[in-house]
């Protein structure tokens, strides 16, 4: 059987990063549009579409969905053996703020990106030295909205080569990159959720373990919920489990907070 994306969006092989601006291939379009029928547009409780997030009680009014605070880069590459995987982070174990946690490349806006595919992108070069021109970007999510009310944009991209990546690692804020297949965002296996109170809400948080190398990782909170969100939307299918939405909260991102993160 051939692999998901190839089988979903079929056309050539792109052999030169730089088709992927100049002449995208038909997989890669059908891909984009694929993608771009399944966002919303809205703005999401962490972990739920829209839709979901009206059984969650507000603390407070819900923010602005126009206003972007961050953005990340869902990052996809094919593994003909395997399917679809994700690139994935673990932080700097120095960073102030989810030191040694995993995450999805990205942060917040720069006054200079001109939208949330740029933010995404930049923050991707810096943090791993992924090359812009190497991303072939399919669609923007829907916002998912911090426990401390940032507005984070998921960008879902795909690489058509991963031997074409070589990464370079930016010490100070990443100790590790890897990556992970997508499905099993979608699967209960390696999955445990956790009751946490954010905000005097009790609100329960998906954790999945992974490993790989010999390493064991943690991919959890606001990371793992915008991979089970991008999971349902490249595999057209609802996760094996009830992924509950959870809270609304201010509209005011809190100072100093770094939520693109878990």
């Amino acid at each position: 059987m051939r692999p998901l994306l190839t089988r979903l969006f079929t056309s050539t092989h792109i052999a030169m990063a730089s088709s992927f601006s100049s002449s995208p291939s038909r997989r890669l379009a059908r891909l984009r549009r694929h993608l771009a029928s399944s966002s919303s547009g809205e703005l999401s409780s962490v972990g739920a579409p829209a839709a979901a997030a009206a059984a969650v009680p507000a603390k407070s009014p819900r923010p602005d969905a126009s206003k972007v605070h961050a953005a990340v880069l869902v990052c996809l590459f094919e593994d003909p053996s395997g399917g679809p995987r994700v690139l994935l982070t673990k932080r700097a174990s120095s960073l102030n703020s989810h030191s040694g946690e995993v995450s999805l490349p990205g942060g917040k806006v720069d006054e200079g990106d001109a939208d949330a595919k740029a933010t995404a992108l930049r923050e991707a070069k810096e943090e791993i030295g992924l090359d812009p021109a190497l991303v072939s970007v399919l669609t923007i999510l829907e916002p998912f909205l911090s426990k401390n009310g940032l507005n984070v944009v998921p960008v879902i991209g795909m690489v058509s080569d991963r031997a074409l990546f070589m990464p370079v690692l930016n010490k100070a804020e990443v100790e590790d990159i890897f990556d992970a297949p997508l499905e099993m965002f979608l699967k209960d296996d390696h999955r445990r959720t956790r009751q946490m109170n954010w905000m005097g809400i009790d609100i329960p948080v998906q954790f999945f373990d992974y490993e790989a190398d010999g390493k064991k990782f943690v991919i959890w909170g606001l990371t793992a919920h915008i991979l089970t969100r991008a999971a349902a939307v490249v595999f057209q299918r609802q996760p094996s489990f009830v992924e509950l939405p959870r809270p609304k909260y201010a509209s005011t991102p809190i100072a100093g907070t770094d939520e693109t993160k878990p």
